[in-house]
């Protein structure tokens, strides 16, 4: 069975199909969290790790930003158009998508951060080094950027590419 195609059961290519999407899940997933990893390096003013850990109210905006880009996450996976043109393995392994994945992530990870420091430079009225002062602040910024992460997620899956 090298490709699919009318000669295989309906139940096959549901299969199929579903673990393409798990797959794209762990891909996005292990995506979003290099993204954390990655900010809490590239913005050194806030220590997000320890902060969240104080506060209760922070796990649980962390835990609640995961929820959504997970949600994300699957819908983009679920709804993106794809033509079964490939073998099974091309198609579970979709390496071309993947790279779009990656490259539209790092892009608007990086965006994403410079962002944060030009608005941090334009506004000094606000500082945003105040937000290690809290935990439930430390959280919801998470939770931004997971959301964040997430939708760039959403769209890179979706996108017509």
């Amino acid at each position: 069975m090298p490709e699919l195609g009318l000669g295989v059961p309906f139940w096959v290519i549901v299969l199929i199909w579903l673990a393409k999407v798990v797959l794209l899940v762990v891909v996005s997933a292990l995506l979003a969290w290099l993204g954390v990893r990655a900010m809490d390096a590239l913005i050194r003013q806030v220590d997000y790790h320890e902060r969240i850990r104080e506060s209760p109210m922070a796990i649980g905006l962390f835990i609640a930003g995961f929820f959504i880009l997970i949600g994300l996450v699957i819908h983009g996976a679920i709804t993106a158009l794809t033509a079964v043109t490939a073998p099974i393995v091309w198609y579970i392994f979709d390496f071309r998508t993947w790279g779009i994945l990656a490259v539209s992530f790092v892009i608007s990870l990086l965006l994403g951060v410079a962002l944060f420091y030009v608005v941090d430079k334009l506004t000094p009225n606000i500082p945003f080094g105040r937000i290690n002062e809290n935990p439930v602040a430390a959280g919801l910024h998470v939770f931004g950027y997971l959301v964040f992460f997430g939708l760039i997620l959403h769209a890179a899956l979706t996108g017509p590419l």
